[in-house]
């Protein structure tokens, strides 16, 4: 373990970080779980995971990017190696829930008589005197991206959240990069136009 104090920790490039974590310099790793946490999160989010699992599956991928990335042969393929163990898990949360059909509480705040609830990422915790046009306009993206077709949400978050390069999100979607460029340019056309009324 090195002798670098936490803030330098905190000045060190991803790619620094991640050889250092390789080398089980425990700081290293406490610091990427810090910087990839919320971005983690916030594709779980944007993917429409079950909201009561969210946190778990957050949880599972900090864990299980701490133990492999040793394994990782290329620190620069960081981003790409993080995504592929993020859309594995929200596939086997997918696959659960063909198994297990969903118990709803008479509590949950999901429900919606006009859209799917699963597709819907509401806090309810914040009123509307307490948002900003910032804030609306957040949610309003956030709720737009949940309601895109699984194979256009997917490749958009990769791009604009994991900031993944075509050619990896076509290897992480097992899709040629015509086929993602296409997606990632009909997603973002849709948002666009459903944006409208807000940004006008």
């Amino acid at each position: 373990m090195t002798g670098l104090s936490k803030k330098n920790y905190k000045n060190m490039t991803l790619t620094d970080l991640i050889i250092s974590s390789q080398q089980n310099d425990y700081n290293a790793v406490e610091e990427l779980i810090k910087r990839e946490q919320k971005n983690i999160y916030a594709s779980f989010c944007y993917l429409g995971a079950s909201k009561e699992n969210i946190a778990d599956l957050t949880q599972e991928v900090l864990f299980r990017m701490s133990k492999n990335i040793k394994n990782l042969k290329n620190p620069r393929m960081f981003k790409s190696w993080l995504g592929q163990i993020i859309t594995h898990l929200f596939y086997d949360e997918l696959r659960k829930k063909q198994h297990f059909p969903p118990a709803i509480s008479i509590d949950s705040y999901w429900l919606n008589d006009e859209e799917d609830s699963a597709l819907n990422i509401c806090d309810n915790h914040l009123k509307p005197d307490e948002r900003t046009v910032g804030k609306e306009l957040t949610d309003v993206i956030r709720e737009l991206i949940c309601a895109l077709p699984e194979h256009f949400r997917i490749v958009i978050i990769l791009r604009e959240l994991q900031g993944l390069s075509y050619e990896e999100i076509a290897d992480i979607t097992k899709t040629n990069v015509g086929t993602v460029k296409s997606r990632i340019a009909r997603a973002r056309n849709k948002l666009q136009e459903c944006l409208k009324p807000y940004v006008a």
